[in-house]
């Protein structure tokens, strides 16, 4: 379909011949957006669907939303076949582009936390108020999110993506695990409204406030999935410490329409999580595997990232469904990318009459301590044989016990950066550990921090006692 049906609906809608239109980027679905304009008036988007069924649920959906006082775009003129429509154009700030640099260092400033949190606390809004008169009768493709809908979903992953990796499976034990999934998914049952596909490329900014988009999928369904949806989106990259905070206003917002424990809800949204998580594995398989659109392929990693993160804490009520995906998330294709993006954290002991070690990574990020401070076993001639990997000297620094707080109060320090650079992507970080000769203080407290680190953190630890010309690496811990 070209868009003349379009321009002809724009000049019968304004009155005026478009001077320019202008289509803009396809997103996941077969629709084509247009952004028409003519002189002297504001533009508007128009678009060209493929479903006629699709299209008046979009419609309808917004026209409701609208009465209920949501953030959506106004329908302002509809063909009279269905098959395109205009509406207010809000602009071209999306959300997602808008968390653009939070989303690539794991760092969020002030303002994406605020348009987060403001989204976040939005959507029960929609959910609950926007359910409120609604005819989900209109909904396509289903009306509620049902057991049928489910293992459409699960099945989804089991095709387009599972067995495109290749990974063997024994198919009969999945399902049974798909349908102890489906029927935990179904005791969770309100009469909301479930967007489905609530995540950060379908808002808009507009004058500091988001604005909903592309809800035409959404259906009669659980609160809980579109929470999963927008906090769990794979290329959001949303470090665990912030998704908390923005369960907790999300949390806030909803008690003003389902009062709820954070316990109660917790224990229910982990299934939900990951159930999104595998539905979307599956999208991408489709799009990416079938489809070969490198946008999809490029998001794979991130989910995977998710799910790994997800199997942290058992999903014991799925025996075999854990098993495997333990499995997948371990294969090559997937673990390959994750040790290239791993951390390493390189600790060093050095004498400082021979100048502090430089960074190989050229990050220049990291610590030095200065050991010089604690009792030096040097001056004793009876150590001098000897480094702090010697029982001996371990014995003379410990016993008033002035390096244990040293090392202590340098622990609170490194710890607090390796793990906001592990959940930042960062892959390099440097401790080094400086005494006048490079051979007691500072090598026993690099030997005992770099323990310390592989012991607490899945990292891998490359040790290196310079002047000793000795080296050690701790892998990660599995």
């Amino acid at each position: 379909m070209d868009n003349q049906q379009l321009i002809t609906l724009f000049t019968e809608h304004t009155g005026k011949q478009p001077c320019s239109v202008d289509e803009l980027p396809s997103s996941g679905s077969n629709r084509r957006y247009f952004r028409l304009r003519a002189e002297g008036a504001p533009s508007i988007i128009g678009v060209l669907g493929t479903s006629v069924d699709e299209n008046r649920a979009f419609i309808y959906m917004a026209r409701h939303f609208a009465t209920r006082g949501l953030p959506v775009p106004t329908i302002l003129a509809v063909s009279d076949d269905d098959m395109c429509y205009l509406q207010t154009d809000l602009g071209d700030r999306m959300l997602f582009k808008e968390i653009e640099k939070g989303r690539a260092t794991r760092l969020f400033s002030a303002q994406e936390r605020e348009l987060l949190d403001k989204t976040v606390r939005l959507l029960p809004k929609i959910q609950f108020a926007g359910a409120q008169g609604m005819d989900f009768g209109m909904c396509f493709p289903a009306v509620a999110f049902d057991q049928r809908s489910i293992m459409w979903d699960l099945n989804y992953f089991k095709y387009c993506f599972l067995k495109a990796t290749g990974l063997e499976f024994d198919e009969d034990k999945l399902e049974d695990d798909f349908r102890a999934l489906t029927s935990v998914l179904m005791q969770t049952d309100t009469d909301t409204f479930m967007y489905r596909d609530f995540q950060s490329r379908n808002v808009m900014i507009r004058d500091g406030q988001p604005w909903l988009i592309d809800f035409q999928g959404g259906r009669r369904g659980p609160f809980y999935y579109d929470v999963a949806s927008f906090l769990w989106q794979a290329k959001a990259n949303i470090p665990d410490s912030l998704r908390q905070e923005l369960l907790d206003s999300y949390l806030e917002a909803l008690q003003e329409y389902y009062p709820i424990e954070k316990d109660e809800f917790s224990s229910r949204l982990r299934h939900f999580v990951l159930f999104r998580t595998l539905q979307v594995l599956g999208a991408y398989g489709f799009r990416g595997y079938f489809e070969k659109k490198p946008h999809f392929m490029q998001s794979v990693p991130f989910a995977i990232a998710n799910l790994r993160e997800l199997l942290n804490h058992s999903y014991s009520e799925y025996p075999y469904l854990d098993s495997m995906l333990r499995r997948l998330v371990d294969m090559h294709q997937f673990t390959d990318e994750i040790a290239r993006k791993s951390l390493t954290v390189k600790v060093l002991s050095f004498a400082y009459k021979k100048g502090i070690p430089n960074d190989p990574s050229g990050n220049g990020g990291g610590f030095v301590f200065d050991c010089r401070a604690v009792n030096n076993p040097g001056k004793y001639e009876r150590y001098k044989p000897f480094t702090g990997l010697d029982q001996c000297v371990v014995d003379f620094l410990e016993k008033d016990g002035e390096v244990l707080s040293f090392l202590d109060n340098c622990y609170s320090l490194i710890d607090a950066s390796v793990a906001r650079y592990i959940e930042r992507g960062f892959t390099n970080l440097m401790v080094a550990y400086g005494c006048t000769g490079g051979q007691h203080r500072s090598v026993y407290c690099a030997q005992h921090t770099a323990e310390h680190i592989a012991k607490k953190f899945p990292v891998k630890v490359e040790l290196v006692h310079r002047e000793q010309d000795l080296a050690q690496v701790f892998k990660i811990k599995e």
